[in-house]
């Protein structure tokens, strides 16, 4: 068993200002035992500690500024079950059920200007450390427990009963301030299985309702990381399955890396489920190209989102080219074509995209005109939006333009900003992306105002005041001019100026 030890440097008066010490520690040489007390490393070190002791007060500050504005959105605010707009049971689980508002979390994300996912662990640790860990909550808000300390005490014990924390904050607590940050998460954890089996097998319960497939993309090499929350035991026997197969390809005389071979067979599995007896899906793709990158430029192009180097596009459009490529059924190939500063200017099929290389401009043949001969599809006096304009809108928002909301189109809705039963036009300049979540809000939830330039810039405000802008992903702030020349200084051989009456008359006499 090994032992821990703390030491606490002492705290330096306030009148020692920060910039004495980093003056003295770059001008005395480092000491080669432990500095004395009052020396500038330990004033250096004490200071640290008292930020440390800032930030752990701060976080309870912040909880309890959560809980206030989680006080004042209650979730009889909400649509009741069965009403228009009511959340469906059983979809999406929520901090504070029954007690706050379904819509807080997105109002709390964008006050903080964080991501729903990011507010919604916030609350959930607000509420439990005054709900549960009342102990941890007084020492964060003493700044004796750091915040990380007691998140993972938070984490640990939200889904148990109030008396089954209690016991585990009694047993911890105490020497979690000797414990790793790791080592805090995994003792509470520890303690939450011994003391309450069937709490813990409610956790796991509930932590399989928040299950998800993930995409972390890399656009420094045009890959991509899929992650996939799946019970411990699924993803050992999925991942020894990819190691089978990647193996017995090995041993047939693949020299390529073995990792390698286990992503191969994992695509392979997933984009070919047909060939083991799941039912035949196919995939959507949208490749996004500015017109530098079609000439030869640099600037970057996706799939799907997905960021990917203007060599890799080129050579990806080749590929397609080459392969003949066409739409299957129920699978879509299109092109999005993007100006200089990222705005999108159209989006084609590549039957379309053909006619118009082939076509050209109508009114200059030679095809040095420059005309624009695409562009974004007309307003419709439908409350539906067309195909073109879904396909238009898709291709310009790719995510929910919620503000921090990382949604994909496919699993958003296209929503009047202006709504259309008050005159809003069912045209491009007045649809945006929404994921039905926030969908939801800007329909339902009181005090929320939306409002979208030409350009598809969108601003959202709270019930609270706060307004957050989000441009379309692809739209990128113009470059600001090049500053003017600098003038030449003046000829020191010129003579002086003609005198006034010989002066040019041509211009016209004030006004102008």
């Amino acid at each position: 068993m090994f032992g821990c030890m703390t030491e606490t440097a002492a705290l330096p008066p306030p009148s020692v200002p920060l910039a004495t010490v980093v003056d003295l520690l770059s001008l005395t040489p480092r000491p080669a035992c432990a500095p004395a007390p009052g020396s500038p490393d330990d004033l250096l070190a004490a200071r640290l500690q008292r930020l440390q002791r800032r930030r752990a007060q701060a976080a309870a500050e912040e909880a309890e500024l959560i809980l206030a504005l989680a006080g004042q959105r209650p979730a009889a605010a909400d649509p009741a079950p069965e009403h228009p707009g009511a959340r469906r049971a059983g979809w999406t689980a929520q901090p504070g059920d029954g007690e706050v508002s379904e819509f807080c979390t997105a109002e709390l994300a964008a006050v903080l200007n964080v991501g729903r996912g990011t507010a919604a662990i916030r609350l959930t640790r607000a509420l439990t450390w005054v709900r549960k860990l009342p102990a941890t909550f007084a020492a964060l808000r003493a700044g004796e427990l750091d915040e990380r300390r007691a998140q993972q005490l938070a984490d640990a014990v939200k889904d148990v009963p109030a008396d089954v924390a209690a016991r585990v904050e009694e047993r911890l607590l105490g020497e979690a301030r000797d414990l790793s940050v790791t080592r805090v998460g995994t003792r509470a954890a520890e303690l939450v299985l011994q003391l309450d089996a069937a709490a813990a097998e409610e956790a796991r319960v509930e932590a399989a309702k928040t299950a998800d497939v993930h995409v972390y993309p890399s656009p420094a090499d045009g890959r991509a990381v899929l992650a996939v929350d799946l019970p411990a035991e699924e993803a050992a026997a999925a991942k020894d399955l990819f190691d089978q197969l990647a193996r017995m390809l090995k041993a047939d005389g693949d020299e390529r890396p073995i990792g390698l071979l286990r992503t191969l067979v994992a695509s392979a599995l997933i984009l070919h489920p047909a060939d083991n007896g799941l039912p035949l899906v196919t995939a959507n793709l949208r490749i996004t190209a500015a017109l530098d990158a079609l000439e030869g430029g640099n600037t970057p192009g996706e799939v799907n989102g997905l960021v990917i180097t203007a060599a890799h596009l080129r050579d990806l459009l080749t590929r397609l080219a080459a392969l003949g490529v066409t739409t299957p059924d129920g699978g879509s190939l299109a092109y999005a074509v993007t100006g200089p500063d990222g705005e999108l200017l159209a989006t084609l099929t590549p039957a379309e995209l053909e006619r118009l290389a082939k076509r050209g401009c109508p009114q200059h043949p030679a095809g040095d005109c420059g005309c624009a001969v695409a562009g974004p599809p007309p307003e419709t006096t439908n409350y539906r939006p067309t195909e073109r304009q879904r396909a238009f809108i898709g291709a310009r928002d790719r995510r929910c333009r919620f503000p921090n909301c990382g949604q994909r189109v496919g699993w958003a809705d296209l929503d009047h900003v202006v709504p259309h039963s008050q005159g809003g036009a069912t045209a491009c300049a007045n649809l945006c992306c929404l994921c039905r979540s926030h969908h939801r809000l800007k329909t339902h939830a009181p005090g929320w105002r939306f409002a979208m330039t030409p350009d598809g810039t969108l601003q959202v405000t709270t019930p609270s005041g706060v307004t957050r802008s989000t441009r379309p992903p692809g739209l990128r702030p113009r470059e600001p001019e090049p500053p003017p020349p600098p003038e030449s200084p003046p000829d020191p051989t010129a003579g002086p100026p003609p005198p006034a009456e010989s002066r040019s008359t041509d211009d016209d006499p004030p006004p102008f």
